[in-house]
């Protein structure tokens, strides 16, 4: 029997219509399979976690059949209460499936420390500058007698005296002592 008359033959015919059947039976049955697997269309929609404890967190998340776990927590922001959520991902409203994961930031106890550059027998212009890019306030300024004017002669938080290397938390004031330009 030669290829041609096997291809038009009805035996080829009949198995490639059962191949063909076979194929689209499990390719539905396939797609039905992923549907309920997945939970196609199931839906749970996050919760606004912003500004509530942790506590409170878990109790919504549980009730949602959400899962949550917390990321790095260094931006401390006033505006929330301590250990409190200041950020979530995915935000509030969303649509998810069951037991998805929340991602949570959580507001720290204060701000983080740092430590306070020397910045001593510097001019006030250099000064300044350089503690406010480390997050420093500059408060009040006190002189003594000293020839440089101008010229940082020491370094104040909350009255005590500061060193350099001191780590004080990040927007700390630090009252700084200059020179006034007469001769001591």
């Amino acid at each position: 029997m030669s290829f041609v008359k096997f291809l038009t033959s009805k035996v080829f015919l009949k198995q490639l219509v059962i191949a063909i059947v076979a194929v689209v039976v499990l390719c539905f049955l396939l797609l039905k399979w992923l549907n309920i697997s997945t939970n196609h269309g199931d839906f749970v929609v996050v919760p606004d976690l912003k500004g509530k404890s942790l506590e409170t967190v878990k109790i919504e998340l549980e009730d949602n059949d959400l899962t949550w776990k917390l990321q790095d927590s260094a931006n401390f922001n006033p505006n929330y209460p301590k250990y409190a959520v200041i950020e979530q991902n995915p935000e509030a409203g969303s649509q998810v499936k069951e037991n998805r994961k929340i991602y949570l930031i959580l507001n720290p106890s204060g701000y983080r420390k740092v430590e306070v550059p020397n910045i001593m027998k510097r001019t006030f212009r250099q000064a300044k500058p350089t503690l406010e890019a480390l997050g420093f306030k500059v408060g009040n300024i006190t002189y003594v007698d000293y020839i440089g004017k101008d010229v940082v002669m020491g370094m104040k938080h909350e009255g005590k005296t500061v060193t350099a290397g001191t780590m004080l938390p990040l927007t700390s004031t630090i009252d700084l002592v200059l020179g006034n330009g007469n001769r001591p």
